[in-house]
């Protein structure tokens, strides 16, 4: 099992993927609740995301997430402010595989910010890492979020039926996939 990286990594001069800290919390909530009618439409945990302390135990498990090498999980920072969320989700080692995460303060959209993010978190996680495979899932009806795959190169791969629970109705999703050899390819 490869070590996993925890370092901030830098995308550009105006933006920053930091692994979040516990010291996060409070910064977290604050977005995510400024945030909270925006990202309700497609994130199935905002329920469950109601004081900072529930941000804190987030925090908590996605560091020990860290340690465990199951994935990396990053705060997106633009101009040296918090604006969104980044990561794996778990890492399946056997398989040499993982999914990747993103979400972003809905002032922030249009940016290339979450593009760009994608592009430093696949090539540490292909590169660095030495993972085969990264997926990217998305409710088809989730056209902003769609694109992001398809800018990123990554393949279509067919649509899971009734894949998430969202509050009230199940919703499909769209899965991505890259290859490493892909991406070496495009390199």
């Amino acid at each position: 099992m490869k070590s996993l990286i925890v370092s901030e990594l830098k995308v550009d001069e105006n933006l920053v993927l930091i692994p979040f800290k516990e010291e996060d919390a409070k910064e977290l909530f604050l977005l995510t609740d400024k945030n909270r009618g925006h990202l309700r439409e497609w994130l199935p945990w905002l329920d469950f995301t109601l004081k900072e302390d529930d941000t804190l135990k987030f925090l908590q498990n996605v560091i020990n997430q860290a340690d465990r090498k199951e994935g990396l999980q990053f705060g997106i920072w633009y101009d040296g402010k918090l604006v969104g969320a980044i990561g794996h989700h778990k890492i399946d080692w056997i398989n040499r595989k993982v999914s990747l995460g993103y979400w972003l303060d809905k002032d922030m959209t249009g940016k290339g910010i979450i593009v760009r993010s994608c592009e430093k978190l696949i090539e540490i996680t292909f590169k660095d890492i030495n993972l085969n495979l990264i997926t990217i899932a998305v409710a088809t009806e989730n056209m902003k979020s769609k694109s992001i795959p398809k800018k990123l190169g990554f393949t279509y791969e067919g649509t899971l039926r009734q894949r998430e629970w969202l509050y009230d109705h199940f919703v499909d999703h769209d899965i991505y996939s890259l290859l490493n050899s892909e991406w070496k390819e495009k390199k």
